[in-house]
């Protein structure tokens, strides 16, 4: 969970509509990921784009790291990484790019928020099935 010492939000417009970005930010405090904390780290950084809550929760469980402290990996693919399962054969060398470590799970959701700001859910289709079912009970 971050939590900033000092910050303003503005809303920019994204191809998906209009979502939180931080104009200003002096200081930031991430907290030692735990499973017990990760759904909470999630909740929060994605409170102003409610679906990508629902992605998580879907792809990872809100998991990011195993009990031994090793990252989420994958089920049917192993490059899959992290909360957001953000896909390193396809997305390693941007993240890199933009110094984003997809290991770390505050650059992983970073790096999904990028992706939906470009993309929207798109690179989250393979699981639609489970996280638009949970937005339509929400």
């Amino acid at each position: 969970m971050a939590v900033t010492a000092a910050g303003s939000f503005a809303q920019a417009e994204a191809s998906y509509g209009s979502v939180k970005t931080i104009q200003e930010e002096v200081a930031t405090v991430e907290l030692k990921v735990t499973p017990e904390n990760t759904e909470a780290i999630v909740r929060e950084y994605f409170s102003d784009i409610p679906v990508m809550i629902q992605v998580a929760k879907c792809e990872s469980t809100f998991q990011h790291t195993l009990t031994d402290g090793s990252v989420l990996r994958g089920k049917v693919d192993s490059r899959d990484t992290g909360v957001m399962q953000i896909n390193t054969g396809y997305h390693a060398k941007t993240a890199a790019e933009l110094g984003l470590n997809l290991e770390n799970i505050y650059d992983n959701m970073k790096y999904a928020r990028t992706l939906y700001e470009r993309q929207g859910t798109q690179p989250w289709n393979a699981s639609a099935s489970c996280w638009s079912r949970e937005l339509a009970s929400l």
